[in-house]
């Protein structure tokens, strides 16, 4: 992270993005930590500076102005009602990415995807059946944040996790191009943070979608156990 010195967080109080800023200070990086709104004690590691913008509405330039790099690290809760009408999360934040970017000569954005952008065929299958069924319309509108981003000039990297699930990362995770490794179904959220600031490390994966996933305890991979994640319902 040589030529990485100060970045920017979106969605930095979510289970990806709260890894996402530990681990960047971790490393030795500074952080501007961004979400629509902050509590008065948002807890987050000392020298965090926090800012507050809506990616889907306000001009995100100032926020971003003096970075050197783009994490997004914003999501979707699974929800019936995000599930059959998801507002325009992913498409509206990458254009405004895109433009915020552009003005302010900030190139380096990574950005949470999904491996079922590029294929519903991984895990059990009474799985696929119920994440095609609940998630379709949120895969397809991710597949336009990576039209989009394909579009632009900028250094980006869309990273695909599978299904996510809590966790601190592990570093034995295994990415592969476009998607998962067949066997595969799961990702930790530390996993994916850890990847993410991996990805800024090295020219390796700009301007490509890298897939990340790791081998989980088979409670965590049970067919019953991702059926009810992917319909909203609290695993049992």
């Amino acid at each position: 992270m040589d030529n990485v010195k100060r970045v920017a967080i979106f969605g930095a109080d979510g289970a990806t993005g709260r890894q996402a800023v530990s681990q960047a200070v971790a490393a030795g990086l500074q952080v501007r930590a961004i979400e629509p709104e902050w509590p008065d004690d948002p807890g987050l590691p000392d020298g965090v500076e926090t800012r507050t913008a809506d990616v889907t509405s306000d001009d995100l330039g100032p926020v971003i102005e003096g970075c050197d790099a783009v994490l997004s690290c914003i999501g979707l809760p699974l929800t019936a009602r995000t599930a059959m009408s998801p507002p325009p999360l992913y498409t509206a934040s990458a254009e405004r990415y895109v433009a915020a970017m552009e003005a302010t000569g900030v190139r380096r954005l990574v950005v949470i995807s999904a491996t079922f952008v590029a294929t519903r065929d991984r895990g059990p299958f009474l799985f696929r059946v119920a994440a095609t069924a609940a998630l379709e319309s949120i895969f397809t509108q991710m597949g336009e944040m990576e039209r989009l981003l394909r579009a632009s000039d900028l250094d980006w990297t869309a990273v695909r996790p599978g299904w996510l699930m809590a966790g601190d990362a592990t570093g034995d995770y295994t990415v592969t191009p476009e998607m998962i490794a067949p066997g595969l179904i799961r990702t930790r959220h530390g996993d994916l943070a850890h990847f993410m600031l991996r990805c800024l490390e090295n020219d390796e994966w700009v301007r490509r979608t890298p897939a990340i996933a790791r081998k989980e305890a088979r409670r965590d991979e049970s067919a019953s156990r991702l059926v009810a994640e992917a319909m909203g319902r609290k695993p049992s």
